[in-house]
């Protein structure tokens, strides 16, 4: 196919669907070399073998997944020109990223309140290698739910529709990377002590 030959607003679409998927690209790569560290650091002495996972990351990989469901329902209502139902399901998507991030945190102060800490002299590889993979993912959660207000205030302004959905396209693909991403780091840290 000559892509050249396109209309300017195909090529466009095009460009911007590439932009997600090579920032996707260069995220997971970033977190597989963060894995990848993880494992090779588990071979010192140091290194934690009982640590348990707080409770409120559990709980936040729960609301991450349903904030997932949340995403399809609304980008589905769109598609439905369904904008009422839209709008409510990309609420309860924003509003479920602001209890994963609040979780998190919720996380942090179990692990704290547990004697383990990032820095400092009581910290140890282990637990700040969880820090680094929270906090990495929380920047990029706190990017996704910009991106939820953004795509809130269009559906409130009636930008998207049946046939322009690139918007709602590209913020639910990035939203449901961040939680793909999160329910993986999760399942490492469970099974990879």
């Amino acid at each position: 196919m000559d892509y050249t030959s396109q209309p300017e607003g195909e090529k466009m679409i095009r460009a911007k669907k590439m932009m997600l998927w090579f920032g996707i690209v260069g995220l997971a790569m970033m977190f597989a070399g963060l894995t990848s560290a993880y494992i090779v650091s588990k071979e010192r002495r140091d290194w934690l073998t009982d640590f348990e996972l707080p409770q409120a990351f559990y709980i936040s990989t729960a609301v991450i997944v349903l904030s997932s469901l949340t995403m399809f329902l609304a980008k589905r209502a769109i598609k439905g020109n369904a904008v009422g139902r839209a709008k409510i399901f990309l609420a309860a998507t924003l509003l479920l990223g602001i209890v994963f991030v609040y979780m998190q945190f919720v996380g942090f102060d179990e692990i704290i309140a547990n004697g383990y800490f990032f820095t400092g002299s009581e910290s140890n590889i282990t637990t700040s290698f969880i820090y680094a993979f929270v906090i990495a993912h929380i920047t990029h959660v706190v990017a996704g739910i910009i991106v939820l207000m953004v795509m809130f205030v269009n559906t409130m302004r009636s930008k998207y529709s049946p046939d322009d959905m690139l918007g709602i396209s590209l913020g639910s693909t990035f939203w449901h990377f961040v939680d793909v991403l999160w329910v993986y780091l999760f399942l490492f840290l469970v099974f990879f002590k």
